[in-house]
């Protein structure tokens, strides 16, 4: 296939998000390294040495590398990230905070949901892209990809990651519309996840505490409704230009996981409405221009890639905004290019580095 130059756009809102992403985390750690490490900037440097220098291999790798060669690697890929999900709950595991979801090797903490919604989104683009029966068919196409759900999905909340669970069926029955599969099977999908996932909060007493926090924010207010509360009172506090960078006093001793889940609430009070519309407005048209793309792309497996990863991307966005502003339940979701963690860092670079590289044959 010709090739021809790269959307530059899209590289350009990749590169602006994660410059933006490290100085946001440069304000949100400071206090919190200082703290415990007694260095203000060692998240900072820990980001830059493990996500940001991975982000940027992933990326150039991602770049280069005609994309349709993973159309014959996904089933190993996806593989390799399910045995790497397993890995969490052996000996060479983390478990932090009382969740499964590292795994340490050497001086690497990796955390392989992460790594599995780039390769859970190449396999299905590849999957789907084949012939009509792997879609249209229950026995040969149907049953099997809910059986890789269902298998991906039980060990996502043995972890327990739940969030992640609905983001990935999410875009699964995205691209699995997009590819023309019957509507039947898409609202069967549907329904079993919305059951399945209703079921494990109904028997899961922190999650479901979750939901009645928010239901009822203020019924708890120093304990299961305390992380909201803070999360909207340093998004309130921010008004229309923000307190200034730095200026956050929520980060200091009051608002939990300023570096990850509720980095935003830390944005918005720093810099705003405006800077969080700002931000908003950058992802939104990151997700446009991959969409467009989409369109634009003649190639079922491009075209497939690009629907999934636009759809992540903005899914997530979506639940981590709107969780920490109070919009839906609380959940434990990265902000993308920008909450502290390497992994997730490190996927999502080398997501942009595959969607220009669709960009350069489309």
């Amino acid at each position: 296939m010709r090739r021809h130059k790269p959307d530059y756009l899209i590289i350009a809102i990749l590169g602006s998000l994660v410059i933006f992403g490290l100085v946001v985390l440069a304000s949100a750690s400071s206090n919190l390294g200082q703290a415990k490490f007694g260095d203000s900037f060692y998240y900072l440097k820990h980001q830059a040495l493990y996500g940001l220098t991975l982000g940027i291999a992933g990326f150039i790798v991602a770049f280069r590398i005609y994309y349709r060669h993973y159309q014959k690697f996904a089933v190993i890929f996806l593989i390799v990230s399910i045995a790497a999900l397993i890995l969490v709950f052996t000996p060479l595991g983390l478990k932090v905070g009382g969740a499964e979801r590292w795994v340490k090797i050497g001086p690497l903490t990796v955390q392989p949901a992460e790594i599995l919604k780039i390769t859970f989104i190449l396999y299905l683009a590849a999957w789907l892209s084949g012939p009509k029966e792997r879609y249209e068919n229950i026995k040969k196409g149907f049953l099997p990809f809910l059986l890789v759900i269902i298998v991906i999905a039980a060990l996502l909340i043995k972890q327990p990651s739940t969030a992640s669970v609905f983001i990935i069926i999410a875009t699964a029955i995205i691209l699995y519309f997009t590819s023309g599969a019957k509507l039947r099977y898409i609202i069967g999908v549907g329904v079993l996840g919305i059951a399945a996932l209703a079921t494990v909060v109904y028997f899961t007493p922190y999650r479901l505490e979750r939901i009645v926090n928010y239901l009822q924010p203020g019924a708890n207010p120093l304990a299961g409704g305390y992380h909201i509360n803070q999360a909207q009172i340093a998004i309130g506090s921010g008004g229309l230009f923000g307190v200034g960078y730095g200026q956050s006093t929520t980060k200091i001793s009051y608002l939990p996981e300023p570096i990850g889940d509720s980095i935003f609430a830390v944005i918005a009070e720093e810099m705003g409405f405006v800077g969080s519309i700002l931000l908003i407005a950058a992802f939104m048209l990151l997700i446009y221009k991959t969409f467009t793309l989409a369109k634009k792309t003649r190639d079922r497996f491009g075209k497939l890639i690009l629907v999934g990863f636009g759809s992540l991307i903005g899914i997530q966005v979506f639940v981590n905004i709107a969780a920490i502003s109070g919009l839906i339940p609380l959940t434990g979701v990265p902000l993308p290019f920008i909450s502290y963690g390497g992994t997730a860092l490190a996927v999502f670079m080398t997501m942009g580095g595959v969607i220009a590289n669709v960009s350069r044959y489309s």
